[in-house]
């Protein structure tokens, strides 16, 4: 269990907290917080980002399994592919008598 103070590996997990505001609204990303347990993650995060109600719906997951890019490497890693601009609605041109496009 941690104490005040504590650091290194006698701290308790970290978790990131996703908040939905109302139904059919996507969950976002409200921070984080340290918990010992998944239960434990749920009630402190909803005592920290819905004090006020603002909330339908809360997911907690625990930071280390959640794997991100490399913000370091952000050219290369959405870098569109050489030769493949197709992808991109740029390359195409309107069709003449379609006016809704």
């Amino acid at each position: 269990m941690a104490t005040a103070g504590a650091t290194g590996d006698e701290q308790w997990p970290m978790w990131e907290v996703f908040v939905r505001a109302s139904r059919g609204l996507s969950h976002v990303h409200a921070g984080s917080l340290h918990a010992p347990d998944e239960t434990m993650a749920l009630r402190n995060a909803r005592d920290l980002y819905t004090r006020r109600g603002e909330g339908v719906s809360i997911w907690v997951v625990p930071a280390s399994e959640i794997t991100t890019s490399d913000p370091g490497s952000k050219e290369a890693f959405f870098e569109s592919p050489a030769g493949k601009n197709y992808r991109h609605a740029t390359y195409y041109e309107k069709s003449q008598g379609v006016p809704h496009l």
